[in-house]
């Protein structure tokens, strides 16, 4: 990165992991049919995407309220790749050593957002 100015959420872990895990579904679903390029595959890229901009968008909040309900989109979207993946294997489109990959990175994350959260919940409980 050639920029000085580094925002708040680019030093978070779990935005760094995101980015990684954002870049994994993209080439996992590159071998899916050409017929799902506006269906599965667009949904799983967007969802996955969805995970890291719910997390941006609640850091840039100035109420720990509105912080943890992005975190709680931010989770919402990261089972809904979970299903996707699902349904990509089930359809034969990812093969189940790349499934149980994606899938321990999903439980990393999950692990990192909840983390973050109760990290926003007790932001919001110390606030006068």
């Amino acid at each position: 990165m050639n920029t000085k100015y580094i925002f708040g959420f680019e030093k978070l872990d779990l935005y760094i992991e995101l980015k990684k895990f954002i870049k994994e579904i993209y080439f996992a679903t590159k071998e899916f049919p050409d017929s799902e390029k506006f269906g599965l595959i667009s949904q799983i890229r967007r969802a996955a995407i969805s995970i890291a901009s719910n997390i941006v968008e609640g850091n840039s909040r100035n109420s720990f309220k509105d912080r943890i309900h992005f975190v709680n989109m931010a989770y919402s979207s990261l089972m809904e790749v979970v299903c996707q993946i699902d349904i990509s294997n089930e359809l034969g489109y990812i093969g189940i050593e790349k499934v149980d990959a994606l899938r321990l990175k999903v439980e990393y994350i999950a692990k990192l957002i909840n983390g973050y959260k109760r990290y926003q919940e007790k932001q919001l409980e110390q606030k006068p």
